[in-house]
């Protein structure tokens, strides 16, 4: 080998190894982080949570930051495309250099990233998507999810059917992709010996225009139980195309597509009554928070910091509280924010308790189980908001 080809081959390697190493990217003045989101597309309503979470960090900036340093975050639009995802993370890793990719929005979108995000060492923090795959940490360990699993959310739908319907006969609808695989696996698996009541099974792409027809398909069915597992946008077409076919099952609509701004209100309020769904974080718009100091607090913080921003939409609740384990992540690395500190901060939460988090229900992290939440309560809408009741469920 000549020495020009070892000293190209020594540079490249040098090259590679540079990007593998944990830095501090955070400059002495600011800690840099970022994320995708869909501002755009399909899946605009999770935008909510991006823009929520920009107002908590500019209400942090508001008082000094941490430890002095001001949070820079950058959030970029990816319209809940995957390719485009690839395009804005490489772009926030290798141009802007940030410390971490914080709460990114989506499944498929996330999953584009995944691998790379690991390779090159970069945090994938509090990813906003329930994914089983988001806790993986042998193979990912630079990946921590936030949202409770999809598998999880749906064993404890199927359990809860069974418990009050105990006949019952289901029809199930989930996106095309690994998240409603996610759900209908954890579903059919809680459904055990009674898997074979559900009666009518179907999916969709994101980049459908309607979902009228399946929806013709589990009505003709003969279903009583409905579980309408799908984005915002489909969830809301789901309730209001039911409701015009004069289909009443009994409904139930996931964690993530539980916001009475972004899907209630455009199903109409008067159709969704007694849809049922799980919660782990308190709804806004529910009475028995009213003299809540946490609600009041999230409500002030709301008028100064979001004042054109819908009050009673969950995915502000989400984004507040994300930003908040965010923060006291970062808190806890006392000054070291190396990428590799920040991912050890991130799967040692001890019980963290949080204000806007149900009653009862924990931030948690172990280096073996990076699921923060674990938990979710029931939950009815009463024509105004969710009701809670039952207790709060975990898969123990």
């Amino acid at each position: 080998m000549s020495t020009r080809s070892r000293l190209a081959g020594f540079l490249a390697f040098t090259a590679l190894t540079a990007s593998l190493i944990s830095p501090s990217v955070a400059a002495d003045t600011a800690i840099k982080i970022g994320n995708t989101a869909p501002y755009s597309g399909p899946a605009s309503a999770y935008g909510t949570i991006a823009r929520a979470e920009a107002a908590y960090f500019q209400m942090l900036n508001d008082q000094g930051g941490i430890n002095g340093r001001k949070i820079d975050f950058e959030s970029l639009d990816d319209a809940y495309s995957p390719s485009k995802t690839v395009e804005q993370t490489r772009k926030l890793v290798e141009q802007d250099e940030v410390l971490a990719i914080f709460s990114a929005v989506g499944t498929a979108p996330n999953i584009s990233v995944q691998k790379y995000l690991n390779i090159k060492r970069v945090p994938q923090l509090f990813v906003s998507s329930g994914a089983t795959r988001w806790n993986d940490p042998k193979q990912f360990p630079w990946t921590v999810g936030f949202n409770p699993t999809y598998e999880l959310e749906g064993r404890l739908y199927a359990k809860y059917i069974l418990k009050t319907k105990p006949d019952a006969k289901i029809a199930v609808i989930t996106p095309n992709e690994d998240a409603g695989k996610d759900y209908l696996r954890g579903f059919k698996d809680g459904l055990g010996e009674h898997v074979g009541q559900i009666v009518a099974e179907t999916t969709y792409l994101t980049t459908d225009p309607t979902i009228d027809s399946q929806m013709v398909t589990m009505r003709e069915s003969g279903a009583d139980v409905f579980f309408a597992e799908a984005t915002p946008k489909f969830a809301a077409q789901a309730l209001r195309k039911a409701a015009s076919m004069g289909w009443k099952p009994l409904t139930i609509l996931p964690t993530v597509s539980n916001s009475v701004s972004a899907v209630l209100e455009p199903a109409g309020l008067e159709n969704v009554i007694g849809v049922v769904t799980g919660l782990y974080l308190k709804d806004p718009t529910d009475p028995r928070w009213a003299d809540d100091p946490a609600q009041k607090e999230f409500a002030d913080w709301m008028k100064k910091y979001q004042p054109n921003a819908s009050p009673g939409d969950l995915f502000n609740v989400q984004g507040y509280t994300v930003a908040q384990v965010m923060t006291a992540v970062l808190k806890n690395c006392n000054g070291d924010y190396s990428r590799a500190n920040i991912i050890k901060q991130a799967t040692n939460l001890k019980a963290l308790e949080l204000p806007m988090l149900l009653p009862g229900i924990k931030v948690q992290t172990e280096p073996d189980n990076v699921t923060p939440i674990r938990q979710i309560q029931m939950a009815r809408f009463d024509g105004k908001s969710w009701a809670l009741f039952g207790d709060v469920l975990s898969d123990k």
